[in-house]
């Protein structure tokens, strides 16, 4: 079953599932998006709990895997997924999409019961990884609500898959649990212990688990039904797949960097680095235990930045590049956006809700775009300074479209090299890559850029940064009657 994918692995078919979007790309075996196609991940209102539409989505993804085929040589698939989601299966991957239970949109409201049920049962930090977050967010925590609702429904269930591995058993017709999807924050998997958390064997769940491969393991080729149904390309390998931000950490990996951490910029900033002390997480800030695809644990931190930007920056935001006299502006007048606006408290517990902005507020669109950025970079440069050490850090997302986002981190963190990667597509890049693993001669190329001119931002900055971080930590984020603050909604 678990054979290492051929060195010859020609053109990647790629699926990357988002809570939002899903893509499928056609990738060169060394990381080059050549196309990618995209579709709207349908959810349903239910009953018994809003719930992704897997039948339609597998449709599309079968249809687009036999279009993307008749255009690209393709030789391997590989899914990335969030951690958030996963498939409770029965027998057969063709009736009901495989489903044997509708499969839970994570950010569907909670009943109380469960909430308080799940609580006792979560184990220690290292037993989930991260704090309870909000909604139906953790895979074992929807189980948990699986099994209470409908407790047949489980006991006659054969396997319990995250989402990678379920579109992998989709394909393949092989079952497999992988590492680093189980690390991302599932509460199913101690990551630096190696091992199940308790919840699993308490809730009779061991037998759900199918055993471990490597992302980059093939599990065999593609089921003889679906090549005959949807004209897929025949012999095409299906390898395990893996968690979506370790899949863009390892593309780092795979080009032989070292001692770095890597922020990744878009509904959430992200971090990760290998380097991380376990014993520096601080689930309360944030941080969270993740594991890279060869199952070794990765510090990481996790804040909303996106939609702390959309609420300082406003819903239409202007495309144009933020000039530098109007950030310095800011920075001189001590305009600052204050955590946290959205409803996740992020870096700065009990900090949900209470954003807002101290002294002039800006007055125009840019001034707005302006502080939403230097807003999010401080953010950034919290988060690198909670993960500790690492000489680079390599920034990529979507915050890189304005320069200015780069420039600002690099100026808040003068001991340290930040560079910056362009490239739109590092998860379908990363888990292409996959299919050469342990096969490789050399590094795999990789360009990155040095944020420039950010001399004359630096004094500026550090002064500016140190008395937002005194006003935005524990016990300094209190509304203050000397500064004229608006809170936008």
């Amino acid at each position: 079953m678990a054979v290492t994918a051929d060195e010859g692995a020609g053109t990647v078919a790629v699926l990357d599932v988002g809570k939002t979007n899903v893509k499928l790309n056609a990738v060169t075996a060394d990381g080059a998006v050549l196309e990618t196609l995209s579709v709207a991940n349908p959810v349903l209102p239910g009953p018994p709990w809003r719930h992704h539409d897997l039948d339609h989505l597998g449709d599309w993804i079968f249809s687009s895997l036999a279009d993307l085929g008749h255009r690209h040589p393709l030789k391997t698939f590989v899914a990335a997924g969030h951690g958030s989601g996963g498939v409770l299966v029965g027998d057969d991957p063709d009736v009901a999409a495989g489903a044997a239970l509708p499969m839970i949109d994570y950010e569907q409201p909670l009943p109380e019961a469960i909430r308080l049920g799940y609580a006792p049962l979560s184990g220690s930090f290292f037993d989930r990884g991260s704090a309870t977050m909000h909604s139906a967010t953790h895979q074992a925590r929807q189980l948990y609500w699986m099994q209470e609702h409908a407790p047949e429904a489980v006991a006659f269930a054969r396997w319990y898959l995250g989402l990678p591995q379920y579109w992998a058993w989709r394909l393949s017709g092989v079952a497999v649990s992988e590492a680093s999807l189980l690390g991302a924050q599932s509460h199913l998997w101690n990551v630096a212990d190696r091992c199940f958390a308790p919840i699993v064997a308490e809730r009779g769940w061991r037998r759900l688990m199918p055993d471990f491969a490597d992302a980059w393991q093939a599990l065999g080729d593609i089921r003889p039904a679906l090549v005959r149904r949807f004209g897929l390309p025949e012999g095409l390998s299906v390898l395990a797949g893996g968690h979506d931000s370790s899949l863009n950490h390892y593309r780092y990996q795979a080009a032989g960097l070292s001692n770095f951490i890597v922020i990744s910029t878009g509904t959430w900033i992200v971090g990760f680095s290998g380097r991380t002390a376990l014993d520096r997480l601080d689930e309360h800030r944030g941080m969270t235990l993740n594991s890279d695809v060869f199952g070794q644990p990765l510090g990481g931190i996790l804040t909303m930045g996106g939609r702390e930007f959309q609420h300082v920056a406003g819903r239409e935001p202007p495309d144009a590049p933020v000039p530098d006299d109007i950030v310095l502006g800011l920075i001189a007048r001590r305009t600052m956006a204050l955590p946290s606006f959205g409803d996740d408290d992020g870096l700065f517990p009990e900090s949900a809700g209470r954003g807002r902005i101290s002294g002039p507020p800006p007055e125009t669109p840019i001034e707005r775009k302006a502080l939403a950025l230097l807003y999010c970079a401080l953010l950034t440069a919290e988060c690198v300074e909670a993960l500790g050490p690492g000489r680079l850090v390599v920034l990529d997302g979507s915050f890189l479209r304005d320069p200015l986002y780069a420039r600002l981190v690099a100026a808040l963190l003068p001991n340290r090299r930040v560079r910056f990667n362009l490239e739109a597509y590092g998860v379908a890049s990363g888990a292409a890559l996959l299919a050469r693993e342990g096969r490789r001669s050399a590094p795999v190329p990789l360009s990155l850029a040095d944020p420039v001119a950010v001399s004359h931002l630096s004094p500026a900055v550090a002064v500016y940064a140190s008395q937002w971080r005194a006003r935005a930590r524990p016990g300094k984020n209190n509304n203050s009657s000397r500064d004229f603050e608006r809170t936008y909604r």
